[in-house]
């Protein structure tokens, strides 16, 4: 070979190798995930998100790409972040903690798959025509059940037998806080209970609402599921602390840090499920065939320590029924 033909034979294979590495790169699938929630909070339900995918055959930086946005509570950010992930055109977009902005998300996200994790109904939030059958670009998983807030009552009862009082803590903001309320009054009437509504729609509300809870004499405290008051779970459970409040949250990560207990579906085994649709949909499975998911399997955590601090002697029975003692 002459060095001429030589050199120009390198020269190809140098301007080759570029472009087939970014034809590689470029055929790898990209998932958008988009949280109005905080990496400091969820890192291990991220991890969860993973094993799933990985149990459909998709592993993040071998076959498959996650871009991810933290709204980190600041839920007006979600609108431009998920805009962005559509300019990127995203094979896929994954949507949790964002219950506030989930209806005007996905109306925005016309033409790309969705998989949600929603603690509403996403039938009411127009998310999906049905749960069976989802019919447009978007399914995904559901946290609400009709039992929840009857059997969390039951347990603040038996937790706290003088409470005829309780507190519900709710953000306003919250599309679910509505449907919240209504679960917790109605259920309470039928154990005649009172429940006192608490407000907080910032970090900045939380003092507030822990006073007027004080002078309402409210002897247990109820707190839904919301977004901003996960990302701020160890804030909201020094205040109960702080004012000696007996309260029961909606997921164990409550408890891990140093609330009282919790009654909810696993939310770890909720994004594992959100990562095998997502795994699923990338095979070629459409969204609008996947039925949205429903808990089936609720945790109940007790916090031992906590109950010691102020002062309750957790009864034998729901001992002999929780999920974990944390001792």
């Amino acid at each position: 070979m002459r060095r001429r033909d030589f050199i120009t034979l390198v020269g190809g294979v140098a301007t080759a190798w570029p472009l087939a590495a970014h034809a590689q790169q470029s055929a790898v699938p990209v998932i958008g995930f988009l949280s109005g929630r905080s990496l400091t909070s969820d890192a291990h339900l991220v991890a969860a998100f993973r094993r799933g995918l990985r149990e459909t055959g998709h592993i993040e930086g071998q076959n498959v790409s996650i871009e991810y946005r933290w709204a980190e509570s600041q839920f007006d950010r979600l609108s431009g972040m998920a805009a962005d992930l559509v300019s990127r055109r995203v094979a896929l977009i994954f949507l949790g903690g964002a219950d506030i902005k989930m209806r005007s998300l996905t109306a925005a996200i016309p033409a790309i798959p969705i998989v949600f994790t929603a603690a509403g109904d996403p039938i009411e939030m127009g998310l999906v025509a049905s749960l069976n059958r989802p019919g447009g670009n978007a399914t995904g998983l559901t946290l609400i059940s009709a039992e929840l807030w009857p059997k969390r009552l039951d347990l603040v009862r038996k937790l706290v037998g003088s409470a005829k009082a309780v507190a519900l803590l709710i953000d306003s903001d919250d599309p679910n806080a509505e449907r919240s309320t209504r679960d917790v009054q109605v259920a309470a009437h039928t154990l005649d209970m009172q429940v006192r509504v608490l407000d907080a729609r910032s970090e900045r509300d939380f003092e507030g609402a822990f006073a007027t809870l004080a002078q309402e004499r409210a002897g247990a405290l109820l707190v839904t599921s919301n977004a901003l008051f996960n990302n701020q779970r160890e804030k909201l459970v020094g205040f109960a602390q702080r004012y000696a409040v007996p309260a029961i949250y909606d997921r164990r990560e409550f408890v891990d840090a140093g609330g009282l207990v919790s009654y909810g579906a696993s939310n770890v085994e909720e994004y594992r499920q959100a990562g095998i649709y997502a795994g699923r949909i990338l095979s070629g499975e459409k969204p609008a065939d996947l039925p949205v998911i429903q808990p089936t399997n609720f945790e109940f955590v007790i916090n031992l320590k906590t109950a010691k601090a102020l002062g309750l002697t957790v009864p034998d029975t729901l001992l002999a029924i929780a999920d974990e003692v944390i001792e």
